[in-house]
């Protein structure tokens, strides 16, 4: 029922113990208004505008509840920094999309909080049925869906080996290399996203539907929360496999907690994501509080770093958000320079990928994941597509890289074609 609704967001933590969560999930529907962005160019500040003139909106809601929701892509990139993008874009999502919906239901602790605009409060009712009574319709069967890849695995080695050589001349430390894996052909959208989500439980999994285009999300990072002035930033970097001998699997996270390729990745990304935050944060705030600390999902085991800071009195929640995108863990260090090689070395724009999913409260509060493990579908065009990616260092092996690319990517696969 709810997949009439042209947009709609549903987030999901999927009962992950996070100590910083403050829902276990929500869904936003029917948009009241919508601040849709096809360019990079000028999207911060439209966002500040369009967050200024809700106010009025936002005399029914709590001030803590999450009012405004919607994405970054990984293209705002081009608004902050002198960058700009040429490769291809089969997708055609817009560079940012925001709403502000008539609906917002709110789950936590086995209770439901409805939030509904006084437009709609007549339909609320109605709603609260259709989710007690919705199963989902039996599935048509298909045939194996081909995913093909934009690079062969000898393509991938040569840039990997490229990126290599700009680490070894000192233009950068590290960068985060990315492929994209896609598909030429249809699905049903709803039935994937169930199926990503059973397979991977993640933490900032989503399902976002815009129109025609769609984001199947199973992200296991935090990039930035806002609550009163502290901010949180969750980098992930280090990824081991699992392992069904429970033992064998603590040998195998002890060793990623061990291993100084992975721990070295990690570390260069706090130092970067402590800078980020250090433009606007009160002096001497900047903290480490976890530092490549293990996480254990689902598919991997992943290292971990959670970076706090004290936002300065009179600095715009959009700046905090502005001034560390995109995220470090997803671009490299320096953080310019190696968006640069990226940019050159990459065969596709990224878009959502490596973007940002999450909300606004009516205090300009916020919380964002970073759009990992995910996959996006244009339903028009039938084209379906997701990247994954890795660290490249200057000890990296290429070979390696790419089996951690195939290991990320295995979960999505699986929900594309459950039969294979």
């Amino acid at each position: 029922a709810t997949l009439q609704s042209h947009t709609l967001l549903w987030l999901d933590s999927n009962d992950y113990p996070d100590r910083y969560s403050q829902f276990d999930a929500i869904l936003a529907l029917s948009p009241y208004d919508q601040l849709l962005q096809e360019q990079p160019k000028g999207a911060f500040e439209a966002l500040q505008r369009f967050l200024d003139s809700s106010q009025a909106f936002y005399q029914h809601l709590p001030p803590t509840l999450p009012a405004v929701f919607g994405y970054l892509s990984y293209d705002l990139k081009n608004d902050i920094f002198p960058l700009s993008s040429s490769n291809i874009d089969e997708l055609g999502f817009p560079a940012m999309y925001f709403f502000r919906p008539l609906k917002i239901l709110l789950f936590k602790d086995d209770e439901v909080q409805c939030y509904y605009h006084p437009l709609v409060a007549n339909e609320r009712d109605r709603d609260i049925e259709a989710i007690h009574t919705f199963s989902l319709p039996e599935e048509k069967h298909t045939p194996p869906l081909s995913v093909d890849s934009r690079l062969s695995k000898e393509e991938y080695i040569q840039k990997v080996r490229q990126m290599q050589v700009h680490i070894q001349r000192g233009d950068i430390y590290e960068a985060n290399f990315c492929q994209e894996f896609y598909v030429n052909g249809s699905i049903d959208p709803l039935y994937t996203y169930y199926r990503l989500n059973a397979l991977s439980e993640a933490p900032f999994a989503c399902f976002m539907k815009i129109n025609d285009k769609y984001v199947i999300g199973a992200s296991p990072e935090r990039f930035l929360q806002k609550i009163g002035r502290r901010l949180l930033s969750q980098p992930i970097k280090g990824t081991a496999k699992r392992a069904e001998d429970p033992e064998e699997d603590l040998r195998i996270k002890e060793s990623l907690v061990a291993n100084p390729k992975e721990r070295s990745e990690n570390i260069m990304i706090t130092d970067l994501v402590r800078n980020d935050l250090s433009h606007y944060a009160q002096k001497g705030s900047v903290e480490v509080r976890e530092l490549c600390a293990p996480y254990t999902f689902k598919q991997v085991h992943q290292l971990i770093t959670s970076i706090t800071a004290e936002l300065k009195e009179g600095v715009r929640a959009i700046e905090s958000l502005r001034t560390t995108f995109p995220m470090g863990s997803m671009t490299g260090a320096p953080k310019l320079s190696a968006m640069q090689f990226i940019e050159q070395l990459e065969s596709t724009q990224r878009s959502v990928y490596s973007g940002a999913i999450g909300y606004f409260t009516p205090t300009e509060d916020f919380d964002f994941n970073v759009v990992i493990r995910s996959i996006f579908y244009n339903e028009t065009r039938q084209y379906l597509s997701f990247s994954v990616g890795s660290a490249i260092t200057a000890i990296a092996s290429a070979e390696a890289e790419y089996e951690e690319c195939l290991l990320k990517g295995k979960a999505l696969v699986k929900a594309i074609n459950p039969s294979v």
